[in-house]
């Protein structure tokens, strides 16, 4: 079992910065983590996703250049650090962890065995 639980969500101005948080405890040796969001009525999308090395990581469009995911194994911990918000970056913000397997992109939220109970990221514009 893998508990995740994230942190760092709040309210910030378009143009912002923001760091989100992902702790991990139990069996995460070898878990690739992505982040999600969800926007009210939306469904949840992809954002990011890095590998346990870290040497493989994945954005979707619209966040490049502007986020950036990264990981400490030590620290059992994956971060998002998130700069020149938009109010369209508004959501709930979702860390998730899987152990890859054959097929294994990263980039669908059905590909993910655990979730974190998520943290608001409110952009005003």
């Amino acid at each position: 079992q893998v508990q995740l639980v994230e942190s760092g969500g709040g309210l910030v101005q378009a143009g912002g910065s923001l760091r989100l948080s992902c702790a991990a405890s139990g069996r995460t040796s070898g878990s690739a983590m992505g982040w999600f969001r969800q926007a009210p009525g939306k469904e949840r999308e992809f954002v990011a996703t890095i590998s346990w090395s870290g040497g493989s990581i994945f954005y979707t469009e619209s966040v490049k250049g502007r986020f950036t995911i990264s990981r400490d194994n030590a620290k059992n911990t994956v971060y998002l650090q998130m700069s020149s918000l938009k109010p369209e970056d508004t959501a709930v913000y979702y860390c998730a962890a899987r152990r890859p397997v054959l097929g294994f992109t990263g980039r669908r939220a059905a590909e993910y065995e655990y979730w974190g109970q998520g943290t608001q990221v409110t952009v005003a514009s």
